[in-house]
């Protein structure tokens, strides 16, 4: 019995010493492990896994009032600032505004967001940080919308350096009033500007400048405009007053545009220009064609009507004369002054006829008479009007498209019975030879179309 006991003893110790070798070695193991993990973390320094707060720490946030501007009470604080332009998107005539979309860089020094650093890096934020700061107050003036553009997240970017040294960039989309002078359209030139603030602090505590002169703003050169050629971006600075407020810094972005004149010339003076020309077809149509000479008039006028209403559907209702509404008007004149001369050429004709009746009443015409001469009269004359004459006969030698043109009648004269009467005569035919009302036709196919080409010379030659 007691040496069963002592063996169980002995068996017991040998198991209380294994268990204690083996807990050791797991805290060995454990602590190995720790210090191990603990090199691993001095080594990758990770920001993020510290405890909120620990960035505003870092920046003294907390210790300082950012409601008020850098060193105040001190001299103003010089704000740089550059643009860099995305895209001109838009520009309207009718609303005298422009759409452009940029990225605004702001530059400054607040000693109070100094950190300490060993490598001299900055740190980059987003907008959550920009809340708690001081950052300058630039807006846009005479601008009529904008907005910071927001997907995914605010476009805002904050970097700070250990010097204190802060970049402020935002991307903003502002639509801005232009002030537009259309004397010269569509063949003008526009000069518009874009220009940037400060909203509460004048020049005595805050000094906007372009922070590298002309090569502060820079372009896309991408950018590109359907009715305009970009000329030139240049930037300008001032000072702005106001009476109640004070002085106040002023920068600009000035842009010059160029307006394509292609489209205009497709779509308002080839179609003005092809009805005025269509208008003097009338003066090749027979001056008894009554019902066409009149359709193509009015039709003319109509079109032309059409044409100046659409262009001026799609402008400011300015008080001053266009350089298209010049032309377009000029060109309307022109059409209407074919109208009237043809109104003209009917009322002259309807007064001959009458005289002309008239003159067959007073002057019968003798029969059987030896001698006869022949005088050409005008191809308006009817057939039937030659031969309601008494002792006229026509010359069935003379073919029928020539008769259209100039009948050729022989005129029987008495001269020994009737020398009175053949001197009247002759008179008569000469008169209506002189007042032939298709003579307008023939001087109008000469004066409207050089007149026409003139004031085309005198037209491009001022405004192109």
């Amino acid at each position: 019995m007691p040496c069963f006991a002592k063996l169980f003893l002995l068996i017991f110790c040998l198991v209380l010493l294994v268990e204690s070798r083996k807990h050791r070695r797991r805290r060995w193991t454990s602590q190995l492990e720790v210090q191990r993990a603990s090199h691993i973390y001095k080594k990758n320094h990770d920001m993020t896994k510290n405890r909120k707060g620990k960035t505003d720490q870092l920046l003294r946030v907390d210790d300082h009032d950012f409601t008020m501007r850098p060193a105040f009470g001190g001299p103003a604080i010089p704000v740089g600032v550059d643009v860099q332009v995305e895209s001109l998107d838009s520009i309207s005539e009718v609303d005298m505004d422009f759409t452009m979309t940029l990225y605004l860089r702001h530059y400054w020094k607040d000693e109070r967001l100094s950190f300490p650093s060993t490598n001299n890096k900055s740190m980059t934020f987003d907008g959550r940080l920009v809340k708690k700061i001081w950052v300058p107050d630039v807006f846009f003036v005479h601008s009529k919308r904008s907005f910071i553009h927001d997907t995914t997240t605010d476009n805002i970017m904050l970097r700070v350096f250990p010097d204190g040294h802060v970049l402020y960039s935002m991307r903003i989309t502002v639509t801005a009033m232009c002030n537009m002078d259309f004397s010269r359209f569509p063949l003008d030139s526009q000069t518009c500007s874009l220009e940037l603030e400060s909203y509460a602090y004048t020049d005595e505590d805050l000094m906007l400048y372009w922070k590298n002169g002309n090569e502060s703003l820079k372009t896309d050169e991408k950018i590109s405009l359907s009715q305009f050629l970009i000329q030139k971006f240049h930037t300008t600075s001032r000072l702005a007053f106001y009476s109640s407020t004070g002085w106040y810094n002023r920068l600009y972005i000035n842009f010059t545009l160029h307006r394509h004149i292609f489209f205009f010339l497709l779509q308002t003076y080839f179609p003005a220009t092809l009805m005025v020309m269509l208008s003097w077809v009338s003066f090749w149509i027979d001056r008894r064609a009554v019902p066409a000479r009149v359709s193509l008039g009015i039709t003319t006028v109509l079109t032309m009507s059409t044409i100046i209403t659409g262009v001026n559907a799609s402008m400011p209702r300015v008080s001053y004369i266009k350089a298209v509404d010049i032309y377009l008007w000029v060109s309307f004149v022109f059409v209407f002054l074919s109208v009237l001369e043809y109104a003209a050429v009917n009322y002259l004709t309807t007064v001959q006829e009458r005289k002309e009746g008239k003159l067959r009443d007073k002057f019968p015409c003798t029969c059987g008479i030896p001698h006869s001469k022949t005088i050409m009269l005008d191809g308006n004359y009817s057939e039937s009007d030659a031969n309601s004459l008494a002792g006229y006969t026509i010359n069935q030698m003379v073919p029928e498209e020539e008769r259209q043109e100039k009948m050729v009648v022989h005129l029987a004269v008495s001269n020994e019975s009737n020398s009175s009467k053949k001197r009247g005569l002759k008179g008569h035919v000469g008169l209506r030879i002189i007042q032939n009302t298709h003579a307008i036709d023939k001087y109008s196919r000469l004066i409207f179309p050089g007149t026409y080409i003139f004031f085309n010379l005198i037209y491009w030659s001022v405004f192109s």
